[in-house]
């Protein structure tokens, strides 16, 4: 069996409303409150900026196996939340991906694409919620 590359560890006391939380190496530590607060962030907020993150990572993992230029890639993320029937809740995220230094539309989307195969954040969410990707512009084919 494998062993884990990494565990990240964080203690959070409350929740969206009033919360606090702070890793064990306490480089992030955040107050959390709800959307629209204002000296806080939201567990959305924190989705969206460490998915983005992640799935950056992924494309240039990629792109080094597909011997491609990508590190001046950017990522916009968006994170919503649905209710749902139930009265429960859900996630939605969109990843608006650019790549500069990849002129040709195929390779850039062709990367994504991997990229979406090799994010730990994709591998996790992928048939849980929707993820929508388009690459400088275009929706993923």
């Amino acid at each position: 069996m494998a062993k884990a590359i990494y565990t990240a560890r964080a203690h959070v006391t409350g929740g969206r409303q009033d919360g606090h939380g702070k890793t064990d190496d306490g480089h992030l530590e955040v107050d959390v409150e709800p959307p629209g607060g204002d000296s806080g962030t939201n567990p959305e907020q924190l989705f969206a900026v460490g998915y983005a993150a992640c799935f950056g990572s992924a494309m240039e993992v990629v792109a080094r196996r597909m011997k491609l230029e990508a590190a001046d890639h950017a990522i916009d993320s968006a994170v919503e939340l649905w209710p749902t029937p139930e009265r429960g809740f859900k996630l939605a995220v969109t990843l608006d991906i650019t790549t500069p230094s990849i002129d040709d539309q195929e390779q850039a989307q062709a990367l994504v694409a991997k990229a979406h195969e090799v994010c730990p954040y994709s591998n996790a969410t992928r048939g849980n919620i929707d993820v929508t990707l388009t690459v400088n512009g275009q929706p993923l084919a």
